[in-house]
C-alpha cells in the first residue's frame, strides 16, 4: 500500500454510527477525520427481535451522509461493518439492501467473537510492544466483548450479549436512576458474565485495559469531574454512581464530559463496568483509545498482503484442523482459477476479479474440508462447517458465500438457495464444479486444452472448447463434463460444450 493513502472505516454500532478517515504512512495510520452520530439502533428492536422503521430510517440518513464524504474513494479503501444489533435483527436483510446502496460499499455483519478479534486488532496498535498479557474490554451498546492476548496475537475471544443500550431499556427505562435500579442491573450483568470469569481469570492477564463505547464515556465524565480520565477504579465509579443516584433521572444530567448521546445510556453502561471491575477484581483499568475502527483500518492494511491476510491464514488452518487433502485442494484451486481467468479475458465487466479469485481460492481449498465426516456427503458438511465455525476475520455473509460454493461444487444445483442472479456467483461455481471435475482422478490434470468463455452470441452462455484428441485420452472427465452440461440445464444459465 502507497503511502499517503487514503482509508476509511464505518463501526454501525448498536448506540452510534462512526466513521473514521486515516492516512496511510510506513505501516501506521494518521487520523484526517472522524464523524460520530447517535443513531440509536440497539433500542429499536422490539420483542420478536425486528429492527423498527424509525431505527433504519435514521441508519439510512446517517449512511446517507457518511456516503458523502466517501465520494471517491475505492472499494479496498473502506470496509464497513455491524455489529450486534444487526446480528440479532431478524430482518436485516430489508436494512442492509439499501444501506449498501447508500453507502455504496458492503456492509458486514460480524460475528461476535470477529468483533473482538477487530477490537483488539485495534487496542494492540496504541499499546507498547511489550510481552504484557493483557486482559481487553469494550462494552458497547448491545455486547460486550473480552479478548486475552499479548502484543498483536488474541489468544482467547468472548462476546456476550450485554451492553449499555440494553441494559438501559430494561433497568432505566423511564430514565430514573435509583439505588434499586443500579442492584438490578449489577446482579444480571454479574450472571451473564459468570462464566467469563473462569475463562479470563486473573492469574491469565497482567494489566486490564478499556477500550471506547462506555469505557470512554464514563473516563471523560470521571475526568471532568477531576478523577483521572486515564484509569478506572471501583472507588471511582462508586462515586459516579452515588452522584447519578443523587441527580435522579437522565433528564437532570449535565456532567462536564458527558456527551448527549450518552445520557440515555450511561445508567445501564455504569451498572456493566462496575460489575466486570467487581466480578474480575480488576484494581484499575487502563483507558486506551484503540477501538474496533481502527482494528478494522489495520485490517484494510494487512489484506493488502496475503500472507497477512487473516482470512488467508483461516483457511489455511480450517483446512490442517479438519485434515483436508492439501495437494487435492491446489490442484482444484489452480484449475478453477484458470477457468474463471478466462472469463475475465471473454467478458468486459465492472466485477471486481481480483476478489472473486480470492474467494474462489479459498472455496477451493475447503471444498473437502468435510470429507472427514462423510466421503459421500462431504460436500454437505464442508458447507455445514462454514456456516457454523468462528473464523477469524470473515463477515458472516462471507462466509455463507464461501459455504454456498463449497456445498455446490459437485451434486445437483436445485439444493442452492440463490436464484443464480448473481453473475459473479454463477461464474466462481461454475468455475469450480468444472475444477472439481477435471481433477477428479486425484492426480495433475491435463487442463490445458479446456478454453472456457462467455458466449458472444446468448446470454447466460459458458462454452467449454475442448481439444479434438482430450475425450479420447480422458473419457470419464468427458462423460462428467455432458453430466454437467445436464446439472445446469435445471439453472437460467446453460452450459455447451464444443
Amino acid at each position: 500500500m502507497k503511502n499517503g493513502t487514503m482509508l476509511a472505516a464505518v463501526d454501525l454500532g448498536s448506540n452510534s454510527f462512526r466513521l473514521e478517515i486515516c492516512r496511510y504512512s510506513h505501516g501506521l495510520i494518521q487520523r484526517s477525520e472522524y464523524i460520530k452520530e447517535a443513531v440509536r439502533q440497539g433500542s429499536g428492536l422490539d420483542e420478536e427481535r425486528n429492527l423498527g422503521t424509525e431505527a433504519m430510517e435514521r441508519g439510512w440518513e446517517c449512511l446517507a451522509r457518511f456516503a458523502e464524504r466517501l465520494a471517491g474513494f475505492k472499494p479496498n479503501e473502506v470496509r464497513a461493518v455491524a455489529t450486534q444489533t444487526l446480528r440479532e435483527a431478524k430482518n436485516r436483510h430489508v436494512f442492509l439492501a439499501k444501506a449498501h446502496e447508500l453507502l455504496g460499499f458492503p456492509i458486514e455483519v460480524v460475528s461476535g467473537r470477529e468483533e473482538a478479534r477487530l477490537i483488539y486488532q485495534g487496542v494492540s496498535h496504541f499499546l507498547p510492544q511489550t510481552d504484557e498479557r493483557r486482559l481487553v474490554i469494550d462494552i458497547g451498546g448491545r455486547s460486550t466483548e473480552f479478548i486475552l492476548g499479548v502484543r498483536q496475537d488474541p489468544s482467547l475471544l468472548e462476546s456476550y450479549r450485554l451492553g449499555s443500550v440494553s441494559s438501559s431499556l430494561k433497568y432505566f427505562a423511564q430514565g430514573e436512576l435509583t439505588p434499586s435500579a443500579f442492584h438490578k442491573a449489577e446482579v444480571a450483568a454479574k450472571a451473564v458474565l459468570e462464566e467469563a470469569v473462569e475463562k479470563f481469570p486473573q492469574k491469565a492477564w497482567d494489566t486490564a485495559f478499556g477500550s471506547s463505547g462506555t469505557v470512554s464515556a464514563v473516563a471523560e465524565v470521571l475526568g471532568g469531574a477531576g478523577w483521572s480520565d486515564k484509569t478506572i477504579t471501583l472507588e471511582s465509579l462508586e462515586w459516579l454512581k452515588r452522584h447519578l443516584i443523587r441527580i435522579g433521572h437522565v433528564d437532570h444530567l449535565r456532567m462536564e464530559g458527558l456527551k448527549e448521546d450518552r445520557r440515555a445510556v450511561i445508567g445501564g453502561g455504569l451498572a456493566i463496568l462496575y460489575a466486570v471491575l467487581e466480578l474480575f477484581q480488576i484494581e484499575e483499568l487502563q483507558v486506551t483509545p484503540g477501538a474496533l475502527r481502527h482494528g478494522l483500518l489495520y485490517d484494510l492494511i494487512e489484506r493488502e498482503d496475503d500472507t497477512k491476510d487473516t482470512r488467508a491464514i483461516t483457511v489455511l488452518g480450517l483446512q490442517k484442523e479438519f485434515q483436508a487433502d492439501a495437494e487435492q485442494a491446489k490442484r482444484v484451486s489452480k484449475v478453477a482459477c484458470y477457468f474463471l481467468l478466462q472469463l475475465q479475458a471473454s467478458k468486459h465487466s465492472s466485477l471486481d476479479w481480483n476478489r472473486l479469485l480470492k474467494k474462489l481460492d479459498w472455496a477451493a481449498q475447503l471444498h473437502e474440508i468435510g470429507a472427514q465426516i462423510s466421503h459421500t456427503d462431504s460436500h454437505k458438511h464442508s458447507a455445514y462447517i462454514l456456516d457454523n465455525t468462528d473464523a477469524p476475520g470473515f463477515a458472516l455473509y462471507e462466509l455463507h458465500r464461501l459455504s454456498l460454493l463449497v456445498l455446490g461444487h459437485k451434486g445437483k444445483l436445485k439444493k442452492l438457495e440463490t436464484d443464480f442472479s448473481d453473475e459473479g456467483f454463477a461464474y466462481q461455481l461454475m468455475c469450480l464444479r468444472l475444477a472439481v471435475i477435471v481433477c477428479h482422478a486425484r492426480r495433475e490434470p491435463d487442463y490445458k486444452k479446456l478454453q472456457l468463455r462467455l458466449s458472444d452470441k446468448q446470454a447466460n452462455r459458458f462454452e467449454l472448447r475442448i481439444e479434438a484428441l482430450w475425450p479420447q485420452r480422458f473419457p470419464q472427465s468427458q462423460h462428467l463434463l455432458q453430466q454437467e452440461v445436464i446439472a445446469w440445464q435445471k439453472t437460467h444459465w446453460e452450459l455447451l460444450l464444443k
